[in-house]
């Protein structure tokens, strides 16, 4: 059986910002979860990414796969990226290396000199490895740390691109514990991502597949949360790992506890 694998960074530039990154003197451990390692990126990292994603902050599930959005927002936004044309051109990195510790901690060091330096050390490689067409910035803290790109005299040197930022994939329960609003919520973000995607899809020129624009409803339907890609992830990843959620979970009685303990559980039906 052949199995495709992320076979990891293919220049010197990234061999070199993955093995020198920033440690818990940059990012304070009150804020973040340093102890479960730096989270680098997912997706293609041999020069044929035509869309450059910003995402957030690591989750518990992206702690285990060490790599950025394959839980249940990863499979939101890779159904996103179909829509436009995307289903393997792509590279993501998040806005901060580490999971967020706490409720405060990404808004506090959003603007913080060393975090952005090493990021933008990223973007800057990226860029010039491959044909970017797109950026598409996943809440309001990838959005600053896009536009703080820009201002730096490396993103003012950059050639332009298209730019979206749009809501982040689980905003609709991230904002609001009531189901009834999550679900407004979802609403909302669905249409703010129809007008995105159209924007997008006229200026990405080179898109993996030429299908037709079929915009999203109210909620998800079917087939708008496509499977996380083997090629993704690191070689020996099970598919249960890439193909379902919740069997990473954090726990604890407190909250030191559950800052050290990771849950991993075999789904149901894998096991014969």
């Amino acid at each position: 059986m052949s199995t495709s694998f992320d076979p990891g960074p293919q220049s010197p530039a990234l061999v070199a910002l993955m093995s020198n990154y920033p440690d818990a003197s940059i990012y304070p451990f009150a804020d973040f979860r340093t102890e479960w390692g730096p989270i680098f990126y997912r997706g293609r990292l041999d020069g044929s990414a035509r869309m450059l994603v910003i995402g957030q902050d690591p989750a518990q599930t992206e702690g285990v796969l060490r790599r950025i959005l394959v839980g249940e927002a990863g499979r939101r936004f890779q159904g996103f990226m179909a829509k436009c044309g995307i289903d393997t051109s792509y590279i993501m990195i998040n806005t901060f290396l580490y999971s967020v510790y706490g409720q405060t901690g990404g808004n506090k060091h959003a603007s913080d000199a060393n975090i952005a330096a090493y990021r933008e050390k990223w973007i800057a490689a990226l860029l010039a490895a491959n044909q970017i067409e797109a950026v598409v910035a996943l809440g309001s803290l990838a959005d600053k740390a896009w536009q703080h790109w820009l201002k730096s005299a490396a993103g003012k040197a950059a050639p332009a691109v298209a730019y979206q930022h749009i809501k982040h994939p689980t905003w609709p329960e991230s904002s609001s514990p009531s189901k009834t609003t999550q679900a407004a919520n979802t609403k909302e973000m669905l249409s703010e991502w129809n007008t995105a995607i159209t924007a997008l899809r006229s200026a990405i020129k080179h898109p993996d597949a030429n299908r037709p624009f079929v915009p999203y409803g109210t909620a998800f339907a079917a087939g708008d949360k496509p499977d996380i890609p083997a090629v993704d992830l690191p070689a020996g990843t099970p598919d249960w790992m890439r193909l379902q959620d919740g069997w990473a979970s954090r726990v604890g009685t407190t909250a030191p506890l559950k800052r050290k303990t990771i849950q991993i559980t075999v789904p149901a039906g894998i096991i014969p």
